[in-house]
């Protein structure tokens, strides 16, 4: 199974995900947003798992469906890690620390403050 969370907030206002085939097991508010990034302080998350040989949809789905900007979803099965921007999926190695920089480098070029390029490697 991978895993990961999505920000509510990150989604697009028109964006319209039905038919996922992932389990939500948790749900929770933070302030955890940079305002200045332009973000929202406060975030509702959503902690998923979708089975491994869907995650390649769901990345191109959330890639179709976050806002542009300073937000991304990242997730990861036990082989591979997905980071998703909008309009963009990085998909590479666990551990493979140049398709992290990759991904990482995308984040910042779109906004992303460093202190939330923090995912698992």
């Amino acid at each position: 199974m991978a895993r990961g969370v999505l920000i509510a907030e990150s989604l697009r206002a028109d964006a319209d995900l039905d038919r996922l085939d992932l389990s939500v097991d948790r749900i929770w508010r933070s302030d955890a947003g940079v305002e200045g990034a332009g973000q929202p302080l406060r975030w509702t998350l959503l902690r998923f798992s979708v089975p491994d040989d869907g995650a390649q949809a769901l990345a191109e789905r959330l890639a179709g469906a976050l806002d542009v900007g300073a937000w991304y979803v990242d997730f990861s099965t036990a082989e591979e890690t997905f980071v998703v921007y909008a309009g963009r999926v990085f998909r590479y190695p666990r551990g493979d620390m140049a398709g992290r920089a990759a991904a990482a480098e995308h984040g910042r070029a779109v906004g992303v403050p460093e202190e939330q390029l923090d995912w698992p490697v």
